[in-house]
């Protein structure tokens, strides 16, 4: 794989007309944590999420190693499926953190890709990282972007010097 700026650039034309997937799954991922933690959480629109991939792009050093996962991902492919479940699971929960950015959040975004990923199946036709790919954006886009009340408020453990 060689990673230049012009692949840089072309898989963020990619991940820009993915829009419509990612959103679809963000928000189910949404919906399904909602549920589960007896909260209402927003759902994202596809202007949001491209918003969002244009933040994540802007910075270079970011963008080359969002832009590496999400090649080696779609490209990614072992006889058997089985056999390759460890390094698409790698793969796609460092896409999750690096998308969401920094800690807490990253780790934030691992434990929903890992969510995402259950409920998220590719087509027979495409390689066995396609569906960890699409979970790994959709946990890192939906971590990072508003709608969850917690994280709309000030947290209660900020300390601030006047």
């Amino acid at each position: 794989m060689d990673i230049t700026p012009e692949t840089v650039a072309a898989e963020y034309e990619w991940l820009l007309d993915r829009a419509p997937v990612v959103v679809e799954l963000i928000n189910e991922t949404r919906g399904r944590l909602g549920e589960l933690f007896e909260t209402e959480v927003d759902e994202v629109t596809e202007a949001q999420f491209r918003e969002e991939v244009d933040e994540v792009f802007a910075d270079g050093e970011v963008a080359v190693n969002v832009a590496a996962y999400v090649g080696l991902l779609r490209d990614l492919d072992v006889a058997g499926d089985y056999p390759g479940f460890v390094v698409d699971e790698i793969l796609g929960r460092e896409l999750a953190a690096t998308v969401a950015g920094g800690q807490p959040l990253a780790l934030l975004a691992q434990a929903t890709f890992h969510f995402a990923d259950v409920h998220t199946h590719g087509d027979a036709d495409e390689a066995a990282g396609a569906d960890d790919l699409d979970a790994a954006l959709a946990a890192g886009f939906q971590t990072r972007l508003p709608g969850w009340s917690w994280r709309e408020t000030e947290s209660p453990f900020s300390v601030a010097s006047e």
